[in-house]
């Protein structure tokens, strides 16, 4: 009987809380502002490179094009003028390529066995070590430029492409170091003295055993890299020479280089195509990135 009494009894419902609450409001609406902000300047900047000069001269600067064309994107790859020269962004970008593509490798091969050797190895003076390294993430580049200038001029590397290489992947070191120090050592120290008992020796544990667990924070680190490098124009108009200057140098070049009428529809065209590879970068390997902040990439 009673427990044909507890089968009646209904049970209570939980209560929904209100669908539009001013806290979700207020965070739809902060959402909604800051995604504006970012998208409202690549929307002018897509829309003004396709539209011929003739549109751009009516001051419709939020309107679409009415003739769409692609002819300032073929003019700033190809024929823009970068000073006395008229061929286009096109050299920056394989400049850029050539400066990215080493400056990464190296950074983040050194940084991964900075950061294996001062979590596992942990040799005599690796507390010291570190913070010189971190001193060097925190001292303004703006600082160390002449010295570093002064020094490549003396062993005939400045103005070239090895010397904007060598001082990228010295850039890079610090923040590589800290970034797989981290994620090594929130790894169990058992794996490492299991290796050792094994016969490990310094290279073989890090090669066999230590980087093909690292596909989450060498993601981050590519990451990191490429863009920063890719975004470089300080060091690069510095350091590169006139015959290797990056990407963002050119476009500057392109910019503030005037022949009669200044075309915007070009200049916008080059700004997008610079900014291809980091956009893209971060599109494709997003989610990665997620996950291997997730996995303890920046951990410590």
């Amino acid at each position: 009987m009673a427990a044909a009494n507890d089968a009646t009894i209904p049970t209570p419902r939980p209560r929904r809380s209100p669908a539009w609450t001013p806290a979700r409001l207020g965070v739809y609406g902060f959402l909604m502002v800051a995604a504006l902000f970012f998208l409202l300047p690549l929307y002018v900047m897509l829309v003004t490179s396709v539209k011929p000069m003739e549109e751009i001269r009516l001051g419709t600067l939020f309107a679409l094009p009415q003739h769409m064309t692609l002819e300032p994107w073929t003019q700033a790859w190809s024929t823009a003028c970068t000073g006395l020269e008229c061929n286009g962004i096109r050299g920056g970008f394989w400049n850029s390529v050539a400066i990215v593509v080493p400056s990464t490798i190296l950074s983040i091969a050194i940084g991964a066995v900075n950061g294996y050797a001062l979590s596992f190895w942990r040799p005599r003076g690796a507390g010291v070590l570190f913070a010189i390294l971190m001193m060097g993430a925190f001292i303004p580049v703006q600082v160390m430029i002449y010295p570093l200038v002064r020094v490549l001029a003396s062993v005939n590397l400045f103005s070239s492409l090895p010397g904007i290489i060598i001082i990228h992947t010295i850039f890079g070191m610090p923040v590589m170091t800290l970034l797989f120090r981290n994620y090594y050592a929130a790894l169990p120290m058992e794996l490492f003295k299991a290796a050792r008992i094994d016969g490990g020796g310094f290279w073989r544990i890090f090669l066999q055993l230590m980087l093909p667990m690292s596909t989450p924070v060498i993601v981050v680190a590519v990451i990191m890299q490429v863009t920063g490098i890719w975004n470089d124009f300080l060091l690069g108009l510095v350091f590169a020479g006139s015959e290797h200057l990056p990407m963002t140098v050119q476009l500057n070049n392109i910019i503030n280089t005037t022949t009669g009428e200044r075309l915007y529809n070009v200049n916008m065209a080059a700004t997008i195509l610079t900014s291809i590879v980091p956009l893209a970068l971060y599109f494709i390997s997003g989610r990665w990135f997620v996950r291997g902040i997730a996995s303890g990439a920046v951990k410590g």
